[in-house]
């Protein structure tokens, strides 16, 4: 798979719906739910609010947004991949007293017609567009003036330090290895390729104020594996 490519980051998505849930757990040991909690502890998600989960995939950080903000917030959750969005619905389905309206399209579809949100989040979705940048344009074309969003996504960390060695020993050693054995080799494999393009903390903390935010910053996280870019409108 190329990172990046829209049409192969769909159907890597579609692939690997029924697992995906179950591979994550395994491959961050339960920690990347510790992760979206620290997103949404960073963002304070109020009750009443509008929020829209960009690349929602299997819905765990859109039913955490919902359980805050509803019933009388919003929430959307927006995938491009069909099946890992009806996983996500199933979930939905089995919490009380949420309500979300789930949208399967892509984030650059022209006709795609949505309002203006107090809060937006995307949690490891903006290394797989094709370019950051216009990613974080959308973002801000959904805030209304004076919202906030978070972008959880894995770190580009600097070469040749202790925290690029174990990610490579991660991604070598342990997440294509077992993915292999799942016939999915391919679709693990190209997660350190996406690292190699994906701007680090700084760039993005740039291209966010390029893309007219008024505040732009960036937290590592979780080891500094993980990192958290905050903006403000």
């Amino acid at each position: 798979m190329r990172p990046g490519k829209p049409s192969e980051v769909q159907d890597l998505f579609n692939e690997i719906s029924s697992r995906y849930d179950l591979l994550n757990d395994l491959f961050s040991f339960g920690l990347h739910r510790i992760w979206k909690k620290q997103l949404l502890t960073f963002l304070n998600p109020l009750q009443g609010e509008k929020w829209i989960d960009l690349c929602c995939g299997t819905g765990d950080l859109t039913i955490s947004l919902a359980k805050l903000v509803c019933p009388s917030g919003k929430v959307v959750g927006i995938d491009s991949a069909r099946k890992i969005l009806f996983v996500a619905k199933k979930k939905a389905s089995q919490q009380p007293l949420i309500s979300i309206e789930w949208i399967n399209s892509d984030l650059f579809d022209e006709n795609l017609n949505l309002d203006w949100f107090d809060g937006v989040v995307m949690a490891y979705g903006l290394r797989n567009l094709m370019d950051p940048l216009s990613g974080l344009k959308i973002i801000k074309k959904l805030l209304k003036q004076g919202g906030r969003a978070g972008v959880l996504d894995f770190r580009r960390v600097p070469e040749d330090s202790f925290q690029a060695w174990f990610q490579k020993m991660y991604l070598r050693n342990l997440v294509v290895p077992i993915s292999s054995t799942l016939g999915l080799h391919d679709h693990y494999a190209y997660l350190e390729e996406s690292l190699k393009l994906f701007p680090t903390g700084k760039v993005q903390e740039d291209l966010a104020k390029e893309a007219g935010f008024e505040k732009a910053t960036y937290y590592t996280i979780a080891g500094g594996q993980m990192g958290i870019l905050l903006l403000n409108n």
